[in-house]
């Protein structure tokens, strides 16, 4: 297990994280990728600590990833409900989280379709002395941290299975199509690739891209960002291709004239790939719109997907964020 000392309470954003932060996770995750290859895939390295999922909207992957991945480190874990909760009753989000707090929470995770409320939570967390870690599992537009620390496992886990690093990622292209203005997978990916040194080419039609995105990166990183609103140049001599669902739920306009018409000229096929280099792989965070975003053939395909790979990643990613968080000194 690595030893390098980790600080950080709370896994909120990755704009503020350090390269040092990034290995630290992928040098964990590595280490429970091989207990996860066991035949008992069980370690007691957070036993009778608590871990709650707090799930303010619909989730498949994130959430079981957490779920297991507190469960494989013998942490109690503790679900909830949106619909049956006192939520229904009135009782505000922070209140929810300060009776979770007095049921003996050490770690909570949370997603809320608006940005901002796992960082309400923290702070309230911080404010009252708890210790409490929040992991921030998706906030309206904001940030996926977990997510993107999961792509980056898989994409450098690819290059060095025995020791994944971001330094592998340096001058790689990655593009990354589809709905990036609703994207908050997109917006964490940013700060992670830019930050291992990549090349990232977002590619859209306007209304799903604007300018303005490019703002996303502030600093010097902002300089390997580049927007298209075409998809061949971005994919042109690519080594990775990232592409996002098309989140009709978070539309308030009709932004795109069919999803037909998208797939014409932004879906990932076969053919598209022949612009990116010869070893090209693809990945979807999930969930897909199969025909739409990426045709199915290619989906399906292990000789150029990594969407399964990324769903097995994110078990160990997460199980080193939560032992990361919950073996800090309180």
């Amino acid at each position: 297990m690595v030893t390098t000392t980790w600080t950080r309470r709370h896994v909120l954003s990755l704009a503020d994280f350090l390269p040092t932060e990034y290995d630290i996770v992928l040098q964990t995750a590595a280490s429970f990728r091989e207990v996860l290859s066991r035949r008992t895939k069980k370690v007691p390295t957070l036993q009778g600590q608590v871990v709650t999922t707090m799930f303010f909207e619909p989730s498949t992957r994130t959430r079981s990833s957490f779920e297991l991945a507190a469960k494989r480190l013998s942490a109690d874990a503790l679900t909830f409900s949106p619909g049956s909760s006192s939520l229904t009753k009135g009782e505000t989000i922070l209140d929810t989280a300060k009776t979770y707090l007095a049921m003996g929470t050490d770690i909570m995770v949370i997603r809320h379709r608006e940005a901002g409320v796992p960082h309400a939570v923290a702070a309230e967390m911080d404010r009252l002395g708890t210790g409490v870690g929040v992991l921030n599992a998706g906030d309206g537009q904001h940030e996926h941290p977990s997510q993107a620390l999961l792509d980056l496992f898989t994409l450098c886990s690819l290059l060095d299975p025995e020791n994944p690093r971001s330094q592998l990622l340096k001058d790689k292209k990655v593009a990354i199509v589809g709905d990036i203005l609703h994207s908050r997978v997109a917006r964490s990916n940013l700060w992670s690739l830019t930050a291992s040194g990549v090349e990232v080419h977002l590619a859209a039609p306007p209304t799903l891209l604007p300018k303005l995105f490019a703002h996303t990166i502030k600093d010097e990183r902002r300089q390997r960002l580049f927007l298209h609103w075409q998809v061949e140049p971005a994919l042109q001599d690519a080594d990775f291709v990232m592409t996002l669902r098309l989140q009709k739920e978070r539309m308030g306009q009709h932004l795109l004239p069919s999803l037909r018409e998208y797939h014409q000229h932004f879906g990932i096929t076969r053919d598209r790939l022949q612009l990116c280099k010869p070893d090209v792989k693809v990945l979807h965070p999930g969930p897909v719109n199969r025909g739409v975003e990426i045709s199915s053939d290619l989906m399906d395909d292990p000789a150029l997907s990594l969407i399964q790979t990324q769903v097995t990643s994110g078990v160990a990613v997460r199980m080193a964020l939560l032992y990361l968080m919950g073996g800090r000194s309180r």
